[in-house]
């Protein structure tokens, strides 16, 4: 069974930084994609990061070089390094590993992140 564990999260001032992690349980991370998502209060999902499993990374517009994001694949794990946070970047932050090969998705509980002014 797949399972993605998230921490990180928590609550921050604007200009303040915050690192998230996942950490994956699979029997094979290759070929898996993996990513954040944010969900806001109408718990719609938006695009924050993937990273393809050649490592290759993808952010959403809003992001504009503030956050990395970055895979250990002995590790098993996503991590999201989040800079120059601002109060609209709260909102619960989603785990995501999709399959290459069978384009199955899986995702976390998330984690709340709260940037106040």
């Amino acid at each position: 069974q797949v399972q993605l564990v998230e921490s990180g999260g928590g609550l921050v001032q604007a200009g303040g930084s915050l690192r998230l992690s996942c950490v994956v349980s699979i029997w094979s991370f290759a070929n898996k994609e993996l990513g954040w998502y944010r969900q806001g209060a109408g718990n719609q999902r938006e695009l924050v990061a993937t990273i393809s499993s050649d490592e290759q990374p993808n952010y959403g517009d809003f992001v504009k070089s503030r956050f990395t994001i970055a895979r250990d694949n002995p590790k098993k794990t996503v991590t999201l390094q989040m800079n120059s946070l601002k109060p609209e970047d709260t909102g619960v932050y989603v785990c995501n590993l999709r399959s290459k090969t069978t384009g199955v998705s899986y995702w976390g509980q998330g984690t709340q992140v709260t940037v106040v002014s």
